[in-house]
């Protein structure tokens, strides 16, 4: 009874590396971001972009990378809500000055700092009404 208690607790761990490392790299492609960038703002390799984004690599949840790729993927969705789910119009946000920000989001989000000010930044305009 415990082994299976153990092992249902290791699948669902599993599970939710497995959604968050597609969720992350979906938002990735959506706001057209390359892999260098997405591994700065991960805090990986390039190379292990490369291999989550083929299905050979998850994000370990018990990592800095993935509570970064939460923030990024709360930016994303925060951001995808706001422009209706136009992606031109969520690849030109982050691309472009932001005077709020005080500089442009694809910047500012490779930093935990930026990213944390950025995901703030957006969750505060999504709320107005």
């Amino acid at each position: 009874m415990m082994q299976d208690r153990s092992r249902n607790k290791a699948d669902d761990v599993r599970r939710q590396e497995a959604v968050l490392s597609k969720a992350v790299i979906r938002a990735g492609e959506r706001l057209g971001l390359p892999n260098v960038v997405l591994a700065k703002i991960l805090g990986l390799s390039e190379a292990s972009v490369s291999r989550m984004r083929n299905g050979e690599f998850l994000l370990s949840r018990d990592s800095k990378p993935f509570e970064l790729a939460q923030l990024f993927v709360r930016l994303f969705r925060s951001l995808d809500a706001i422009t209706g789910g136009d992606d031109a119009s969520s690849r030109s946000w982050i691309v472009s000055e932001n005077l709020a920000l005080k500089g442009r989001p694809i910047e500012l989000i490779k930093t935990i700092r930026g990213l944390t000010a950025t995901v703030a930044y957006v969750d505060s305009r999504r709320a107005v009404v």
